[in-house]
Order: structure tokens, then sequence, then C-alpha cells
């Protein structure tokens, strides 16, 4: 049987990563993938140049995105991300959302920056836009802009209760799409959708990788694959090898395809 290295889940500066994704393709063509997909946050503006910089240098580029989606259910709501790969970029309805979420995207920022600004941590929207090589600013960019400015040593620092999880910062949200029709969107796109790093699903009861933790999931699980969901990033850095082991057997239980994905935004994160 053969087998192949794979990397189904990492960002471009067209999102919220460093690197561009011709500098992707080489990184982990250098690194002997066999398989790879960029996975940018609610846009497809790298997939082009990334598939063609794939096939120059010999390795396979899967076209992909990842959708930051709510799922309510049972009275309560989710933050999922849902992955898609192999559909049509050039899809209207699926171009067509993409920028009414970045639109929204723009809106969430001004109001995080203003925040950020009320605390003491003086940030310009305006120039992190226009310094942004993809067009597009995220919570990732912002940390790095945090340690380029002196608040912090190092991008990580931006994701704890110095910074991001300081209740006044977290309860700022983005617009998210209902899970359903994000799956929708990468099925009538022509692709294949999967939900990503399901062990990070901080809404479920109970301790994580208790009992109770992997029946809640269950059901948000079996939610979508009535909504059409396809597969489940099994493999990911932050699972623990007993949390792979169930979601594989989930996966195997729901005749779901398996991905693996280290969900790469730079050296720095």
């Amino acid at each position: 049987m053969d087998t192949f290295k794979c990397n189904y889940h990492m960002h471009s500066y067209y999102s919220d990563g460093a690197y561009s994704p011709e500098a992707l393709a080489k990184k982990f063509c250098d690194e002997e993938y066999d398989i790879i997909a960029l996975t940018d946050h609610d846009g497809v503006d790298g997939v082009k140049e990334f598939l063609e910089s794939c096939q120059k240098l010999g390795i396979k580029g899967v076209t992909g995105i990842e959708f930051g989606t709510e799922l309510k259910l049972e009275g309560k709501e989710y933050e999922l991300h849902i992955l898609g790969y192999g559909f049509d970029p050039d899809n209207e309805e699926l171009n067509s959302v993409c920028s009414g979420l970045r639109a929204l995207r723009h809106e969430r920022n001004e109001r995080l920056v203003a925040a950020l600004d009320r605390l003491g941590f003086g940030l310009d929207l305006d120039e992190l836009e226009k310094t942004s090589k993809g067009g597009y600013v995220g919570k990732p960019d912002i940390a790095r802009e945090l340690v380029r400015k002196g608040f912090l040593s190092e991008p990580k620092e931006a994701f704890t209760e110095k910074v991001f999880e300081r209740p006044e910062i977290a309860s700022i949200k983005k617009e998210r799409l209902p899970s359903e029709d994000a799956i929708r969107l990468i099925r009538g796109a022509g692709g294949t959708a999967f939900l990503a790093h399901p062990a990070k699903i901080r809404e479920i009861k109970g301790k994580r990788g208790s009992e109770e933790f992997f029946e809640e999931f269950e059901r948000i699980l079996t939610t979508l694959i009535k909504a059409g969901l396809k597969g489940l990033e099994c493999i990911y850095p932050e699972h623990t090898e007993e949390e792979k082991f169930r979601f594989i057997q989930y996966a195997g239980k729901y005749h779901l395809h398996i991905s693996s994905g280290t969900d790469f935004h730079g050296d720095d994160m």
C-alpha cells in the first residue's frame, strides 16, 4: 500500500499566515511532503498561485479553504471550523460569500483595534491593511504587530489573558457562517467538507478527552454529517494520541475521510 506525507491545513499571507503561497509550496516540498493544501480563512485569493507553484515544484497541491462557522444545536452554539477541499476556486457563489466575509472581518478588526487602543495597545488598522502583502488582517497579524511595537516578546503571548483572552477583547467576535451553509457552499462548488481540529471545540461541556466530551462531540458530528460533511481532521498537532485514536474511530464508524494537517501559520506561531 502506498503511503504519502500530507499536510491538508496551512495558511498563507492571504489570510493570517506569514508565508506567500509560493514560499509555502517550496517549504513543504523541501520537507518532502507529497500532498499539500492551502486552507486560507474565508478566501481563495492565494489558491491559484499555490497550485501553480506546486506544479512547478512537482508536489501535488489541493484547492482548500477554512471557514469559521457557528452551529446551533440543542440550545447551544458551537464555534466550528469547516475545511473544504477540491472545489472550483472560481465558483461564483463561493467567491461572493468570501467577499462578504472579508467586509465583516474589516468591521470586526475596527472594533478590535479600538478596544486594544483603550487598553493602551496603540495600533493603526489602516497601516496594518496597507502593509499586509495579501490584504488580510487577522489576529496573528495583530499579534505580530504588537511584538514589533514592543508590547509583547513573541506573538503567542497575544493569545493569552495578556491580550486576546481579556474579556473586553474576547467578546469581540467576527460574524460566522452557519456550519450547514459552509458545508453546502463547499459541496456546491464541487468540493468535500471536513471538520477541523475537533478536540479544540471549546463549547463542549466536560473535560476535553472525557466520555462526556466525546458523547457531545458525536452529536455535533452526526448533525454535520446530515448536512453533508464527509471528512474529519483526526491528525493534528494539538491532539493527544488518545484523541487521534478516538477521532479515527468516529471516522470509521461514520465512513468519513481522515485528514492530517498542521495548521501552519508561520515559524513564529
